[in-house]
């Protein structure tokens, strides 16, 4: 079997590979056979391709209580009971430039704010009810304040808001999921919700400067109404837009980890925009989460970037605005890996199918290729067949050592009889609670090396 056999099988097989079912309705379904870049907006958008990883923050008068974003509803919490939360917000340590600062420190290039949650209440100073941060004892406008900030320093802002909304009367909540059984004092009329719900988000894409994204959430109803992104566009034209919407928007999110399909997928047919957060129970700050290991986040950052796709790492602000300390930790240990590693990331394509190996993906700027080993790696050696060339230089990104490549016959190989590319004494153990990338730079593209080329024993120790 000569390369070019072997890349177009590997290709193939790959188009043909079954993708797993989302977890979630409103996840994209990952299409295999794109494994390369996916096509850009060509407009304003395109912000989007360049700052891949962002922080998602959850906020809102759940974090009084401390356990989870959705306790009104998780909690059978009557909403007169819940509605009093109002009178007790005021987080007076909320201090958007510290939040920023974190998020840099995180190699994170964008942020998104929940600026209205299921339950209702709303971050900024909305004119369409009363039940926002502005009639609190705090008594000012959360998105305005982050809003200024992130001008200041061009740092890219996105919006969250649900359309589902706990507190409207107008809106049916009928007891579907994340929504409340219907309640006695409502009236629950759609259409007149959505002219509430457009006038709203009218007000965020007019009275916060430049926006670079609508992160929409459960569409409960399944609404068609592609007017609604088209005044997004309008108002804000950088603005990349969700597919949880009133139509397909701009870009896929797969969520935490129940789309297995994405998780899996060699690349997205349009762009993707993961999302996480740091604590496994809740989104909002819970004072009792138990939260991922950093290998965990590292691996699942990796993977989505080293496939052209976007993350968002969430953490959830204390009900006095400071994101809790656990959470800057994790932030901060995730930033000194990406700040070591993120030149794998940029301006490369993923080209994972040009090797046998599963157990890593791959990435390239013409002829360099990253090796990232986001799974666990099975030995101190990694094998890159059919690759039959040692690089020219081959360095750790995470420590700036050198990684030993030997380019000979193994055991394993006896029925092909060739030799193929090996990483050797790759820091496994000791470098285990981490995702390792390797730079590989050889002088020629390595996909035209025939197998078989190099001769036995054909070391590179540097």
């Amino acid at each position: 079997m000569n390369r070019r056999d072997f890349v177009q099988i590997v290709a193939a097989s790959m188009a043909v590979a079954a993708v797993g079912k989302s977890a979630r309705a409103q996840t994209d379904t990952p299409v295999a056979k794109t494994v390369g870049k996916v096509k850009r907006f060509g407009d304003g958008r395109d912000w989007f391709f360049d700052a891949r990883f962002g922080m998602f923050v959850h906020w809102g008068l759940y974090s009084i209580h401390a356990w989870h974003e959705q306790e009104q509803w998780r909690g059978h919490v009557p909403r007169s009971e819940y509605e009093k939360l109002a009178q007790q917000w005021n987080p007076v340590k909320f201090n958007p430039d510290a939040w920023l600062d974190l998020a840099q420190a995180a190699g994170m290039k964008y942020i998104c704010l929940t600026t209205k949650h299921h339950d209702g209440f709303c971050l900024w100073d909305t004119k369409q009810t009363t039940y926002n941060t502005v009639n609190t004892p705090y008594g000012k406008d959360i998105v305005k304040q982050l809003a200024d900030a992130c001008h200041k320093r061009n740092f890219p802002l996105c919006l969250y808001f649900s359309i589902v909304d706990w507190h409207n009367p107008l809106y049916p909540n009928q007891g579907r999921h994340h929504e409340l059984p219907p309640q006695p004092q409502d009236h629950p009329d759609y259409p007149k919700f959505l002219e509430f719900l457009k006038a709203q988000v009218r007000e965020l894409c007019t009275n916060y400067g430049e926006l670079h994204g609508f992160w929409w959430d459960m569409n409960v109803e399944k609404t068609k109404d592609a007017s609604i992104n088209a005044m997004i566009r309008q108002l804000q034209p950088k603005a990349v837009i969700n597919n949880r919407g009133f139509d397909e928007g701009d870009f896929g999110t797969p969520e935490r980890d129940f789309d297995s399909g994405a998780a899996v997928a060699a690349g997205f047919a349009r762009p993707t925009e993961a999302c996480q957060s740091v604590g496994t129970e809740s989104w909002g700050y819970c004072k009792d989460d138990d939260y991922y290991d950093d290998r965990h986040l590292m691996r699942s950052i990796d993977s989505y970037l080293a496939r052209d796709a976007n993350y968002l790492l969430n953490v959830g602000p204390t009900a006095e605005g400071e994101i809790p300390e656990v959470s800057a930790g994790i932030l901060k240990r995730i930033g000194a890996w990406h700040a070591k590693v993120k030149e794998s990331f940029e301006n490369v394509v993923p080209c994972s199918s040009l090797v046998a190996n599963r157990n890593v993906l791959l990435t390239r700027r013409d002829n360099t290729i990253y090796v990232h080993l986001n799974k666990d790696p099975l030995s101190e050696g990694v094998k890159l067949k059919p690759f039959a060339s040692a690089p020219k230089k081959a360095t750790l990104l995470n420590t700036g050592a050198p990684v030993e490549c030997a380019v000979d016959l193994v055991p394993s190989e006896h029925i092909d009889h060739k030799p193929y590319l090996r990483l050797r004494k790759l820091p496994v153990n000791e470098m285990a609670n981490t995702v390792l990338v390797v730079k590989l730079e050889f002088d020629r593209d390595p996909a035209t090396a025939p197998a078989g080329a190099a001769n036995d024993g054909d070391v590179l120790k540097r």
